[in-house]
């Protein structure tokens, strides 16, 4: 039955299609046919990787689990996202996607199993979609799990021009009792951290705030970083420490927790995982925080409690192991690739939170010494 009062008279009128209205649903299909190839490269036992069904199927009997709990957590990239989109370098974001879900499943102890995303525009441009989610598959290649679906959302009106957003949602497993944090953590556990290769995924905003008020352009050489713009520079992906962490859990059984360093820094993540009783006791002085952090810190006149709570500060990952296995934790990473470090150890909870630059606050973590 024809439309009647769209435009003319009634014999004038004509259908207005969902095309008209700013959704393509040829171009979303021309999307699913060019990441199938990426889908099938993150392929691993208990997924077959294949898009197009209403749902992602999952073996875990394939995978090897005897009596598994599943763990399961999303996350997105933040404003680091309107620094691709504004300069149009978007290969590596979708790295970040993953990193921020799969360092999550990790710190449970969990493997990471599959993982799928969710991509959202006003008008969908295929090669920027196609690019982004190959980035995605990049980084499920990095964590071993299979990128098994996710949804691509073209609305028109709630996204201006070329932005986007995404949004991740990963799920691993762990065998029974075999979850993170162990309850036998004490004083005198170590704690070893992993380098970050940045900034990261979190603090964007101040970032953002800060490259605007030095005044420089995305295009500018970073005075942190000789050889790479700005815009390159705080690209940089989040690092995805699955592989070598599981390992070397796996061989030595002497990992009792883990903190992925994201959103409230050092401050608010590593009390996570500690029991009531325990604090954390870092000497900064351990190790040298790359340039990039350097750079805020003068940038923004912040103090050292004041980047310990924003901002990773060079250590991506903490694990609190067991004095008498800290030595084969660190030879099992040294020999998966990593370059850990002994940055401090657990000592009885002092009732405070923070004492960077004699700063205290509330209760678990204390500093000495300062950042680079």
């Amino acid at each position: 039955m024809a439309a009647k009062g769209a435009k003319g008279g009634p014999g004038e009128s004509k259908p207005v299609t969902y095309a008209e209205a700013g959704v393509d649903i040829d171009a979303g299909n021309a999307l699913v046919k060019a990441i199938k190839p990426l889908a099938k490269s993150t392929v691993r036992p208990g997924a077959d990787a294949d898009l197009g069904g209403f749902g992602a199927l999952f073996d875990l009997k394939r995978a090897g689990f005897k009596d598994p709990i599943l763990v399961a957590a999303n996350d997105g990239v933040g404003t680091k996202l309107k620094i691709a989109i504004d300069t149009g370098q978007h290969a590596t974001i979708g790295i970040d996607l993953v990193a921020m879900c799969v360092n999550d499943l990790l710190a449970q102890g969990a493997e990471p199993l599959f993982f799928l995303d969710y991509f959202a525009t006003g008008k969908l441009d295929v090669e920027t979609a196609r690019v982004v989610i190959s980035g995605i598959a990049d980084g499920c290649r990095q964590a071993g799990c299979a990128l098994s679906g996710g949804e691509t959302a073209e609305m028109p009106g709630m996204y201006s021009g070329s932005d986007y957003d995404l949004a991740g949602f990963a799920v691993g497993a762990a065998e029974r009792g075999q979850l993170l944090p162990r309850k036998d953590i004490v004083a005198g556990d170590i704690l070893i951290g992993l380098p970050s290769s940045g900034v990261h995924s979190n603090g964007y905003s101040l970032v953002r705030r800060l490259v605007a008020d030095a005044g420089l352009a995305w295009e500018a050489p970073a005075p942190f970083a000789p050889g790479k713009t700005m815009a390159e520079a705080l690209l940089e992906p989040t690092r995805i420490y699955v592989k070598p962490v599981l390992a070397a859990m796996r061989s030595t059984g002497g990992i009792k927790a883990v903190a992925h360093i994201t959103g409230g820094g050092l401050t608010e993540n590593l009390p996570r995982v500690l029991p009531d009783g325990i604090a954390a006791h870092i000497d900064l002085a351990r190790w040298k925080a790359p340039g990039v952090f350097g750079w805020l810190a003068a940038q923004g006149r912040l103090d050292d409690g004041e980047m310990l709570r924003t901002f990773n500060c060079g250590i991506g990952l903490v694990l609190v192991v067991e004095a008498a296995k800290a030595d084969d934790v660190m030879a099992a990473l040294r020999g998966a690739g990593e370059t850990p470090l002994v940055i401090g150890e657990t000592e009885p909870g002092r009732g405070v939170k923070s004492e960077a630059k004699g700063k205290g606050e509330a209760d678990a973590v204390r500093f000495s010494g300062a950042l680079q």
